[in-house]
């Protein structure tokens, strides 16, 4: 999975949402996730594995499907969330994966779909080549420059309606914007027609261009020093000069000392990249005791100087690195603190939920990526970039000094929606993400208006009612727990809603200021 920063085509809507089943309220009441080593990490999922057949036949799944772990989360009080995707007769199921939440010999269980996986033949009537001409059609109907069929493999597609036999073709090329593209069709494997698509990118002592004059940590190899942090996983900072492909450059400096603070200094970039990948680092751990991206311990990396002239940033999970360009004229890279942790969320999205980018799920992704962003740049504590909830406010996308994305009120980029409408689905996920980012911010802060950092903010409501905040650091644990352990890849808003309102029982209870505050933000957006 990846994402792009900047909103690039507006994709098709995901079908209804399974949500949470078979809930007991008893489980995981104001659980809190425990803070694992890597070790111990690695340890619940070896023990997951070994016990996935046995969770398999006490959910009642059928004799070909199978389990297969993902990820597991364990609270403080013992409860353990496991993460499956789903096989059927050796098969991938997508849009089949599920939690099951843990605790004693009670268990509850978060599904993407409600529907039984079963198929009546895994015999395709449609040849893979035919449907790989049909993405090719579909790539040429998105306009995908240089569209190169890359691979197709039979799945059993459950993400929207009753499972069907399908083919799943990846065209790469690149996006109108100069984004690489891995598009993704689903084509049913008896009747041919086009079911789904998406797109796989998604689209985010030195001197950075925004960060200022900061503290970096770097590697000194023999007489000259690396841009290689060793204390956060082993995350690196790359250049690619200008080019659209490989891993680039290790930057290089003869002494500790990098960039100027000038976007003509290729190392000034690269500062403001590895500074923000530390701080997202440090923020996932402090804040919620994630040790990196996949919670292993191992660091992804970034890469700067991607292209020419390119007004964008985005995360990929093939190479598990950040990308990001210069912007127009290569004088603005898009290297600000919220996009970089913009960037590294999406990556810990598809570790977790691994929400479908596309239809109302792609708006959460985004928005995920968005309120997380947000949390690292207030996090930081820069006086150069101080907190705020304005998106991409410093790489003046716009050309004229306003943010890319307001939290506060999303509709005043002019495409961004407040509230939900049953045709969110249908807008671009970087629109559609307004509504949840709307949320977080009433769910942190309130309605009305306020200055928050010399910012000032007017909230509204789609009802006119009065949201009283909670606070940034209880909004940011809620949605955390909702996405590690409630999400799953097809949650639309309402499942959101449902989610996040477990999520704030089990921290908070279900009497709580918190949970109904949950609940009243989610109104105040249209989603109820």
């Amino acid at each position: 999975m990846s994402a792009a920063f900047v909103a690039t085509a507006a994709m098709v809507a995901l079908g209804a949402q399974a949500g949470i089943a078979d809930a007991d309220p008893s489980i995981a009441r104001h659980a809190a996730t425990a803070q694992p080593s890597p070790a111990q990490h690695a340890a619940l999922i070896s023990a997951a594995k070994d016990g996935a057949a046995t969770t398999a036949r006490s959910l009642g799944l059928g004799s070909q499907e199978r389990l297969v772990v993902k990820d597991v989360v364990k609270d403080t009080d013992g409860t353990v969330h496991t993460r499956y995707e789903r096989t059927y007769a050796g098969l991938p199921v997508l849009g089949g994966d599920l939690v099951v939440h843990a605790k004693g010999t009670k268990h509850s269980v978060t599904k993407a779909t409600s529907h039984k996986i079963a198929v009546p033949s895994t015999t395709p009537k449609v040849s893979a080549s035919v449907a790989e001409n049909k993405a090719m059609a579909h790539a040429s109907d998105e306009k995908l420059a240089a569209p190169v069929k890359n691979n197709v493999r039979k799945v059993v597609w459950a993400a929207s309606g009753t499972p069907v036999l399908a083919w799943e073709s990846v065209v790469t090329g690149v996006q109108k914007d100069g984004t690489p593209s891995q598009l993704h069709v689903i084509t049913d494997a008896t009747t041919g027609k086009k079911l789904y698509s998406f797109d796989g990118i998604e689209t985010g002592t030195g001197t950075g261009v925004y960060s200022g004059k900061v503290n970096i940590t770097t590697t000194q190899s023999g007489s000259s020093f690396q841009l290689y942090d060793t204390t956060r996983g082993g995350h690196k900072t790359t250049n690619l000069r200008g080019g659209t492909s490989g891993s680039g450059t290790l930057f290089t400096n003869s002494s500790d000392v990098w960039g100027n603070g000038s976007a003509s200094n290729s190392q000034s970039a690269a500062v403001d990249a590895h500074y923000g990948a530390q701080e997202t680092w440090d923020f996932y751990k402090q804040t919620f005791g994630r040790s990196g991206i996949r919670n292993d311990g191992v660091a992804s990396y970034s890469r700067v100087h991607y292209g020419q002239n390119y007004v964008n940033a985005f995360w990929d999970d093939s190479c598990f690195c950040m990308t990001y360009g210069d912007g127009q004229s290569n004088t603005h890279p898009l290297t600000s603190l919220d996009v970089v942790g913009h960037e590294m969320t999406h990556g810990v999205t598809s570790a977790t939920a691994g929400l479908t980018y596309s239809g109302e799920s792609g708006g959460l992704n985004e928005a995920t990526s968005d309120i997380m962003g947000t949390g690292v740049e207030f996090f930081a504590h820069n006086a150069k970039n101080p907190g705020n909830y304005l998106i991409g406010e410093q790489i003046n996308i716009n050309g004229d000094g306003s943010p890319l994305r307001y939290m506060d009120q999303p509709s005043k980029d002019g495409s961004s929606l407040d509230y939900w409408s049953a045709d969110a689905g249908n807008v671009d996920v970087h629109y559609s993400s307004g509504i949840a980012n709307h949320f977080f911010y009433l769910l942190a802060e309130g309605s009305g208006a306020k200055t928050i950092n010399g910012v000032s903010y007017n909230s509204p409501t789609a009802d006119g009612s009065t949201v009283t905040g909670i606070g940034r650091d209880k909004a940011l644990a809620i949605w955390y727990k909702a996405l590690t352990t409630y999400f799953t890849s097809s949650t639309d808003y309402a499942a959101a809603r449902q989610a996040t309102l477990q999520a704030a029982g089990d921290l908070y209870g279900t009497d709580s200021t918190e949970y109904q505050t949950v609940g009243a933000a989610w109104t105040a957006v249209n989603v109820s």
